[in-house]
């Protein structure tokens, strides 16, 4: 699956929302990928479009233009039947450290993040 997206929206430790790290971006087309994870909690969520998924092992790669998200087979249902998401996005107007940030606080203990910058 593939999303285009001008801004990574991303929060490292929400202090709101009990820390809670967070990445989000709507696509083009409109479709929404959020991923979040609380630092007391084992598994991330992630949700397309509406329905939450609660996933570990998940692995992230982040490049200067794509966020690759890769998770097992067996869960590909949260990404709508597929086992990979790539985010093309424009690293201008996205705070890339920010989203480095929380991409380690969200995969920290969880899955993999691949640093490709």
């Amino acid at each position: 699956m593939k999303m285009t997206t001008a801004l990574l929206i991303a929060n490292p430790s929400d202090e709101e929302e009990d820390n809670m790290a967070m990445l989000c971006c709507h696509s083009a087309q409109g479709e929404m990928f959020l991923m979040t994870r609380y630092p007391d909690e084992d598994e991330l969520e992630i949700t397309l479009d509406g329905e939450p998924s609660t996933l570990d092992d998940v692995k992230v790669t982040l490049g200067p233009t794509l966020l690759k998200i890769e998770i097992g087979a067996a869960d590909a249902d949260a990404l709508n039947g597929d086992d990979v998401l790539e985010i093309t996005y424009d690293p201008k107007v996205t705070d890339v450290a920010e989203v480095e940030r929380t991409l380690r606080n969200i995969l920290d203990g969880t899955g993999t993040y691949v640093s490709e910058l």
